[in-house]
């Protein structure tokens, strides 16, 4: 019996950051594009910002105390070094603007391929996995965590990325400079890699609880939103709004603790500055004048300094890399959810009605509730069947199996011969139709709405669906024609427009198979009319399988298929399952009994 499938959207364990990254780059390969270029031009700019302390050294040995009086200094010499430090900062500073500026480049295109891929892996996904997700969770996925990453790769990464080959350079110059107190730093910047360590593991850890809890906010926050009709007409508003203060209020406590890693972390990198400026200091003051220069005790000064904005500048930013890092993850982690459908799907056969096959068709939302079990039926191309039950038989979970809108059931779902599973999610859609009781509408106009069933439909295509259908008088009668505005979810048209609407756009696609979650039974009788007509209209020459909540539609089916608890217990016409003692012709004469008081 199928079960429901493994929650895809669960919070993904955490792993290293250099794993993380390369996952990250194999997904979106932009974020490398021409990398060894980038960390080159960031070595030849931190190489020549470096030069300065150098010349400075030079300057004070040779030219100031080297010269013994203030009258045997060779200027010219100075003012060449000091032209000379100038050009190559000058040069430093353009390579380091470029190697910023591809990082920029190749930090927007990556996450805009990440946004794109973890968008399609959405529309790939089976509907059941996403409705076991919240909307606000799932725009969280594709927005908000992509949005992080942007902000961190885009600025703190650069800086991140730009410090760290400054430490290097930096320390490679004290090293040129006096080795001694190079290794004398050495094992402070050793130790303090290691505190960092171990502070991006904590800080990993509550970084995936705030974005965790962003996502929970965002989707109580959604579901609030778009239930606020139903909110108000139960007056549960104050109910409702202790669920979101709730949430919000998680949120807050993970990004309190989040600040406060953050506010210590940031404190470490001020006592460790000034422990490698004394650390530098001492060890040239014990060196002493026979072993060491003031210019070069000067120089490697001007060197530490420089050295620490870039360590304070990587430790501000870890704090942001692990909420990037949160956020990559959680992308990472959709794109792994298997698609629906895999790549070696096949097309439908050639154009024209489809038959469906049914053997042995089950299916179960969770093991303790099964929904349909073991349901086989033949139904011919051409033919209008309409499905028939008491609520919660498992008719519409039927018509959405056929349709492929939830996980591939236990048994076997052929159409026109193939099975359902290997069907090519773009064949299937543009040979099936798939009308729900309830209509989803974008906001913009009817036209617009039409063209999701076909989005290079010409005007004249639009118009001429219209007048297929024989809506021309209803189209007539809206404010705008078909430039009419719906709304958002199409607020602005009553249950049965918004279903005309969605008629007309299965009819667009000029589907082989057309299968309806009937809606009539909701809306007056003069629009029921209309809706009826356009059915029987849109039906014409090809396979229709409707779910029938009103039983006129099964009167004028050729084949009825009649669901009890989830088991198919009766199939035939009307008229010969009205002659026999079952459960058609007790639903039927209950039907007959309200529609005639």
């Amino acid at each position: 019996m199928t079960q429901t499938p493994s929650d895809p959207f669960a919070e993904p364990p955490s792993s290293p950051v250099l794993r993380t990254l390369r996952r990250a780059v194999a997904a979106a390969p932009p974020f490398a594009a021409g990398a060894w270029v980038t960390a080159l031009l960031a070595v030849l700019g931190s190489a020549a910002l470096l030069s300065g302390p150098l010349v400075v050294q030079q300057v004070i040995d040779r030219h100031l105390v080297g010269a013994g009086s203030v009258g045997a200094i060779d200027v010219a010499a100075v003012l060449r070094l000091g032209a000379l430090a100038g050009v190559v900062g000058l040069a430093g500073a353009a390579a380091n603007r470029r190697a910023v500026e591809r990082m920029l480049v190749a930090t927007a295109q990556g996450t805009g391929v990440l946004r794109v891929r973890a968008l399609d892996r959405l529309h790939r996904l089976a509907l059941l996995q996403l409705q076991a997700e919240r909307r606000g969770a799932l725009v969280s996925r594709v927005t908000g965590d992509v949005d992080v990453i942007t902000s961190f790769m885009g600025w703190g990464g650069i800086g991140f990325l730009v410090g760290l080959v400054r430490v290097t350079a930096a320390i490679t110059a004290v090293a040129v400079v006096r080795w001694q107190v190079a290794v004398a730093l050495v094992p402070l910047l050793l130790g303090y890699a290691f505190v960092l360590t171990q502070s991006q593991r904590v800080l990993e850890r509550a970084h995936d609880r705030v974005r965790a809890r962003v996502s929970a906010s965002l989707g109580a926050v959604g579901e609030v939103v778009a239930g606020l009709p139903t909110l108000r007409v139960h007056g549960a508003e104050a109910r409702a709004q202790r669920r979101v203060e709730t949430t919000v209020e998680a949120q807050r406590v993970a990004e309190v603790r989040v600040s406060a890693l953050g506010a210590v972390l940031f404190s470490s990198a001020e006592l460790f500055a000034a422990g490698l400026t004394i650390a530098a200091l001492v060890t040239g003051v014990l060196l002493g004048p026979e072993a060491t220069t003031v210019g070069e005790l000067v120089a490697v000064l001007f060197l530490v300094t420089l050295l620490l904005d870039p360590v304070q500048t990587m430790v501000e930013t870890l704090n942001e890399a692990q909420s990037a890092m949160a956020g990559l993850r959680r992308v990472l982690a959709l794109l792994d959810v298997a698609p629906e459908i895999g790549e070696d799907a096949t097309a439908l056969p050639q154009d024209g009605p489809l038959g469906v096959e049914v053997r042995g068709l089950s299916f179960a939302y969770s093991p303790e509730a099964p929904v349909l079990d073991e349901v086989t039926v033949t139904i011919a191309p051409r033919s209008h069947v309409a499905v028939v039950g008491e609520t919660g038989s498992g008719k519409t979970t039927f018509v959405k199996l056929l349709a492929r809108l939830l996980p591939t059931p236990d048994g076997t779902v052929e159409l026109g011969g193939v099975p359902l599973e290997q069907v090519a999610d773009a064949t299937l859609r543009g040979r099936v139709a798939f009308v729900p009781q309830e209509v989803f509408l974008f906001d913009t106009s009817v036209a617009e709405n039409l063209r999701y069933g076909r989005p290079d439909a010409t005007d004249e295509q639009l118009r001429q669906v219209v007048r297929d259908l024989d809506l021309e008088g209803w189209v007539a009668g809206l404010a705008d024609g078909l430039d009419t505005q719906v709304g958002e979810r199409g607020g602005r048209l009553s249950a049965g427009e918004r279903q005309l609407v969605a008629l007309a756009r299965a009819a667009l696609a000029t589907p082989d198979l057309l299968l309806l979650d009937e809606a009539t039974s909701a809306v007056d009788p003069d629009l029921e009319v209309r809706l009826r007509h356009a059915i029987d209209l849109l039906g014409s020459e090809r396979t229709v399988v409707t779910v029938a909540h009103r039983l006129a539609t099964a009167e004028a089916a050729d084949t009825v298929l009649v669901f009890a608890e989830g088991r198919l217990v009766q199939h035939g016409s009307h008229t010969a399952l009205l002659t026999q003692d079952g459960p058609y012709a007790r639903l039927h004469a209950d039907w007959a009994a309200v529609t005639t008081s």
